[in-house]
């Protein structure tokens, strides 16, 4: 079966987080990935340098250049001006201060898409400044509705700006630009912001500061925590269940199934004031039991309450882990179950060599050669 990205050539220049998750996407719908190194030292007498930091490297190939070598560069425009995409996760104007600006990157190559990924804006106050997931969080507005009453926000790990915001949104953005390719034949460079995305996925909270689903202060609203149908509550080994009844006849269905149809809980339910007792009512009865016990209760029920599995227990049942689309035509590649719970990482370097042969034809020796370290350049650079 043939995948919808067979025949897309994708350049990542390595990075963590955002820009391989991005790449990670396209490689499991099919595109062929080509990740670009830096050099990296390794003990004498070893083949190769261990694997980097990145554990998103599923159907990946790398190589490791040398980017403050003429030769280095040099490797590299030449595989830019023959690939379809390249993944640019640098602060901005890293690209420029390598003399890979995207303007003549797209003269020498007019149907390059350049994803550049940033986490504030190009153009905004913190644009030279650096920063993580928790800070275009923050910047946004978003981290400030996140987390319980009267506690500081709370941002969840890394995944919603690196992840979401990041890696996600650069890769609609790039399929954007392959589209708009169809029609057009030429390439463009793609913007993405992490702020910003962060703030698109925020569109529904930010609205809904102007009605009552959100218009109390944080973790008092009925989507953050402050609404006790909508809730996580220990059970008696320690254990939890997920409550998310918000609709009416699902909150009838939680009441019924926890034994609680004689507290006259519904007729109550939208009053504010009787919260915290319902909350205390739930935590009671859930730590009761435990959560096996629970999870036979509601199985099969419309009241909205499933068991938190932690990824341990998935693991060791077996669960498998699929791609996040499925197109019935032209589907994704399968997670292997060995690529399910561990990545073994990819080292700089590996299976780079066989992958710009299969692209361009390319020899070692002939069109590039291998440099003290372990990189690779260009053989006759003076042509580039």
């Amino acid at each position: 079966m043939k995948l919808p990205l067979d025949g897309i050539r994708v350049v990542e220049l390595a990075g963590l987080a955002p820009a391989p998750f991005a790449s990670l996407l396209l490689a499991d719908y099919g595109a062929s990935i080509l990740r670009i190194d830096r050099l990296q030292p390794h003990a004498p007498g070893s083949i190769s340098p261990p694997p980097t930091l990145d554990l998103l490297v599923r159907h990946k190939s790398s190589i490791a250049v040398d980017l403050k070598s003429r030769g280095g560069i040099a490797l590299l425009r030449s595989i830019l001006c023959r690939v379809d995409i390249l993944i640019d996760p640098f602060r901005p104007g890293v690209l420029e201060s390598l003399s890979l600006a995207p303007e003549d990157l797209l003269e020498r190559n007019p149907r390059l898409i350049i994803a550049r990924l940033t986490g504030f804006r190009r153009d905004g106050p913190y644009a030279n400044m650096a920063g993580h997931d928790i800070n275009y969080l923050a910047v946004s507005g978003i981290l400030s509705q996140l987390g319980r009453s009267e506690e500081p926000p709370y941002a969840p790990a890394n995944i919603l700006a690196d992840f979401a915001a990041g890696g996600l949104m650069c890769a609609f953005g790039i399929l954007l630009a392959v589209v708009e390719r169809t029609k057009s034949g030429k390439g463009q460079v793609v913007e993405n912001s992490m702020a910003d995305g962060a703030s698109y996925l925020g569109s529904m909270m930010r609205y809904a500061r102007k009605t009552p689903l959100w218009d109390q202060p944080r973790g008092e609203n009925y989507l953050d925590g402050g609404c006790p149908w909508y809730d996580v509550y220990e059970c008696k080994d320690g254990r939890y269940m997920a409550v998310g009844a918000l609709e009416p006849q699902f909150f009838r269905g939680l009441v019924k199934a926890l034994g609680l149809d004689g507290e006259n809980l519904s007729a109550a339910r939208e009053d504010r004031a009787r919260w915290p007792i319902m909350r205390d009512l739930f935590q009671r009865r859930f730590r009761e039991k435990p959560r096996r016990e629970w999870e036979d209760v509601f199985a099969g029920s419309d009241a909205c309450c499933t068991p938190v599995f932690d990824q341990q227990e998935l693991e060791e049942a077996d669960y498998e882990q699929r791609p996040p689309i499925h197109l019935r035509r032209s589907t994704g590649l399968p997670v292997e179950s060995k690529e399910a719970w561990a990545s073994s990482g990819l080292s700089p370097g590996a299976g780079g060599v066989q992958k710009l042969h299969e692209w361009f034809g390319w020899n070692i020796g002939r069109d590039f050669k291998g440099v003290e370290g372990g990189g690779l350049i260009k053989v006759d650079a003076a042509k580039i």
